[in-house]
């Protein structure tokens, strides 16, 4: 150990290691989805960060691990993005320089940590964790994308959780987990308040399991998802799409999915286009959403659309999409970002943002929320729909640009959570795959179509009544970890305050003794 803490001392040498030690947590993400290596991957960062050996140095701790976790979970930027992923990462990565500081304020390894305190970091550590997890979740700075708690998507209990608290109470409990199974393996006097932490989080999930509401079953309905596969060009693309929903004639389907982009032209000044999708739909006897990336005729700017056609032509329902992909739809400040575009293939001109959420028809009378991409990832946006009324969520994605990395994966992931949280069946339909359908429970209908296929697929879906307690309740988990920040800021100024006031005085100067002048004889 003493060994390794010498090898340590170099700075260079230390931000590496909490650069490595910071990516480990996204093997547990898609691709790999080693979901259960969630549960430890912290651990080598958390005993970096308490072995510094000052606040800053852990800060510093926390910047690297930060900065080494958003360059992996977000690698497939760099052919696209270039230098600039790393740019991104690094300032990004800058948010959890306090979470380190906190890690050694509480687990400090010279200070030989009390009990008293090893509970307080069960709790402080994972709100701390999640404030992280909000900033960064501002649209602005990437969105929720590679939240810790995602790389639970496949675990049913998990799922069970999800449904009250979001995905937030997850990342809560995995970094619980985390902190414990450190202080197991630095702090063996403090074994007891880990143990009791990680017994609280198995209480925790039991309870869920047991008592959570379960979404009520309410019919079914057939979900057909067109994904065409990687072609080169508009109209090459509209032609597959095209080719594949005329096979699901007579396969009593209600709602037909296209994928974001597939439709390259504003379907006002393509009426033909508009005509070919109506009569698609007069031929399965189902409406078509498709999706519309091109410049409006109406108003000024490029939008993407998801617009419903039926066996008349467009239906007249049709969302904007409202959040877009930073500097891959527009760039934030581009008058002082604007070079991006001269280092990669970053959007030469922003894209337009819709207005609100709707609610569209689809079959008998069920009704469904639209999302498009990079909107899956926000659990507000489906909880709002499903708060609205809608039975079904959708979301329209192409992830063509990164076929070949574990971009797609991870997004078809997310379908799953949102269902969980929601109670609502998710239908997550891309250009290029992968593609992918829930159950309410966010289990899993049916195979994926994945990077290879050019199919049509239809899915069985059950629908759902009920209200999830995160629909009812929201974003309970971020709050009350915000309210333990705040608690702890107050104790610490209160601490700071009655320090000052009970430190003995400063020592004065030492008196100066005035010598008297020996008496001068008299005259």
């Amino acid at each position: 150990m003493n060994r390794c803490g010498h090898w340590l001392t170099s700075p260079w040498r230390r931000t590496t290691v909490a650069a490595l030690a910071g990516a480990l947590p996204v093997l547990a993400f898609p691709a790999p989805a080693l979901w259960w290596w969630a549960y430890v991957a912290l651990v080598p960062w958390i005993l970096l960060a308490r072995s510094a050996p000052t606040g800053r140095r852990a800060a510093y701790d926390g910047w690297g691990g930060g900065f080494g976790f958003m360059l992996a979970m977000h690698h497939w930027l760099l052919p696209d993005l270039h230098v600039f992923t790393l740019v991104l990462a690094a300032l990004l990565g800058g948010l959890w320089a306090p979470w380190a500081w906190l890690v050694r304020r509480f687990l400090a390894e010279a200070e030989a940590p009390t009990r008293r305190r090893v509970l307080a970091a069960l709790l402080v550590l994972p709100s701390a964790w999640l404030a992280v997890e909000l900033v960064r979740s501002w649209q602005g700075l990437g969105g929720p994308w590679g939240v810790l708690g995602a790389s639970q998507w496949q675990v049913e209990p998990a799922l069970r959780l999800a449904s009250v608290g979001g995905v937030w109470l997850l990342s809560f409990l995995v970094v619980a987990v985390n902190v414990a199974a450190a202080v197991l393996v630095a702090l063996p006097a403090s074994r007891a308040p880990a143990v009791a932490g990680l017994v609280a989080t198995a209480a925790t999930a039991s309870a869920a399991w047991a008592w959570a509401p379960r979404p009520d079953a309410d019919g079914e309905t057939r979900i057909a998802v067109v994904q065409p596969g990687v072609i080169d060009g508009p109209d090459q693309r509209f032609d597959r799409e095209e080719e594949l929903t005329r096979r699901l004639a007579g396969q009593d389907v209600d709602l037909i999915v296209w994928g974001e982009s597939s439709v390259g032209y504003d379907l006002a000044e393509r009426p033909d286009l508009a005509r070919r999708i109506a009569e698609l739909a007069r031929a399965t006897g189902a409406d078509v959403l498709v999706n519309v990336d091109a410049r409006r005729s109406d108003r000024p700017g490029i939008y993407k659309s998801s617009i419903l056609v039926g066996a008349g032509g467009p239906t007249g329902d049709r969302y904007d999409k409202m959040r877009l992909v930073p500097f891959g739809e527009y760039i934030p400040a581009r008058s002082l970002l604007g070079w991006a575009t001269s280092v990669g293939r970053a959007a030469g001109e922003d894209r337009q943002r819709g207005a609100g959420q709707v609610l569209m028809g689809a079959g008998p009378g069920v009704r469904f929320g639209p999302m498009v991409c990079f909107e899956t990832a926000f659990p507000d946006m489906s909880r709002h729909l499903v708060e609205d009324g809608a039975g079904l969520l959708v979301g329209q994605s192409s992830t063509s640009s990164f076929q070949r990395s574990w971009a797609p994966a991870q997004h078809a992931s997310l379908g799953a959570l949102r269902a969980a949280e929601t109670g609502r069946p998710f239908v997550h339909a891309t250009l290029t795959g992968d593609s992918a359908v829930y159950d309410a429970s966010g289990r899993r209908l049916g195979s994926w179509l994945g990077p290879d296929a050019s199919t049509a697929a239809v899915y069985d879906v059950p629908l759902a009544d009920g209200v999830t307690l995160y629909v009812r309740y929201g974003d309970w988990v971020l709050h009350g970890a915000l309210l333990v920040l705040v608690a702890l800021g107050l104790t610490e100024g209160a601490r700071a305050v009655r320090l000052r006031r009970t430190a003995p005085a400063p020592l004065g100067p030492p008196a100066h003794t005035v010598r008297e002048s020996p008496a001068r004889p008299g005259r």
